[in-house]
């Protein structure tokens, strides 16, 4: 990998995430590299400005900070096709970052990165726009196009009460079900162990690709999470919301309401996201254990506890 123009983004308010992006930033530029270094928040968002002042290709983008900074990073720079290296720095669990012990060495970090010594983890990400028509080839796109690498979540919020959402859903043209509830979630294998695991979904492999549809709170004990093939495409509108309090959801961010007669279509993105790893081995199964705290992080056995 060259390293010619890269960006670094740290997480807003955080110092020890400023101090090590000052520090990364002071050793690329001493190896004649550009960067492009600014914070990464809640009322920060770099990377407009990041993509519109390069002056030539991006070759990394290096972030700090917790999966919130990272989910932002992905939204924005995986449709341009820019790696990006997650460093744990100022976060919490860490589901897609490299652990900072095999980032501190940052000299050897830019030698590995020069030599080509590191992996890269691609994951599926979706995409979705607002439509309004009667059907879809009828239909007309009436709102930009919104990624995530994580979810889309269709519901509702109100400043004084918590409002319960009826939504329609179909899938590639097929009614599927209404949901009375408090909303639908729409996830990638990667944000199965995110929101979507929180409201009782199911866990998928982060190196699949499939869709998973999950009611959140559903008024009816039949609503269940269904898992999807990849290629569809996802259809989903509120019904009788007469006071406007329905909205799309992206990575937990607002994207746009959804107004009557409008509907939310999600797909696959044509593009992945793409992670350098550092570590030697990567294992799923690892992360969730250490991340979500299973046992097998805290009870060990002989034999795997199959006796002699």
């Amino acid at each position: 990998m060259e390293l010619k123009q890269v960006i670094i983004a740290y997480k807003a308010g955080h110092d020890r995430s400023k101090q090590w992006a000052d520090k990364c930033a002071q050793e690329l530029e001493n190896l004649q590299c550009k960067v492009l270094l600014g914070p990464s928040g809640v009322k920060d968002n770099p990377y407009p400005v990041f993509l519109a002042s390069a002056t030539n290709k991006i070759d990394l983008a290096v972030v700090l900070g917790g999966d919130g900074t990272i989910l932002a990073a992905a939204r924005h720079l995986a449709p341009e096709g820019i790696p990006i290296l997650a460093v744990n720095v100022g976060g919490h669990l860490g589901f897609l970052t490299e652990p900072f012990d095999l980032f501190k060495d940052t000299q050897k970090v830019w030698q590995r990165l020069s030599s080509d010594i590191y992996a890269v983890q691609k994951r599926m990400m979706l995409e979705a726009k607002i439509y309004e028509g009667t059907d879809f080839t009828n239909s007309q796109a009436v709102s930009e196009t919104f990624y995530c690498l994580n979810e889309m979540c269709i519901k509702p919020s109100s400043e004084d009460r918590m409002p319960t959402s009826i939504l329609e859903m179909e899938v590639d043209g097929q009614i599927v079900d209404q949901y009375s509830g408090d909303g639908l979630i729409v996830a990638t294998p990667t944000g199965s162990t995110g929101y979507t695991v929180s409201a009782n979904g199911p866990i998928l492999h982060s190196g699949m690709e499939a869709i998973a549809i999950t009611p959140i709170c559903p008024l009816s004990l039949s609503s269940r999470s269904l898992i999807l093939p990849p290629a569809s495409m996802v259809s989903v509108w509120p019904l009788g919301d007469y006071e406007i309090n329905t909205k799309l959801w992206t990575d937990g961010s607002l994207a746009t309401k959804v107004w009557p007669g409008q509907k939310v279509i999600v797909r696959m993105a044509n593009f992945q996201a793409k992670f350098i790893l550092l570590r030697e081995t990567y294992s799923f199964y690892q992360t969730l254990r250490d991340k979500l705290q299973w046992a097998g992080t805290r009870v060990h056995y002989d034999n795997n506890g199959q006796g002699k």
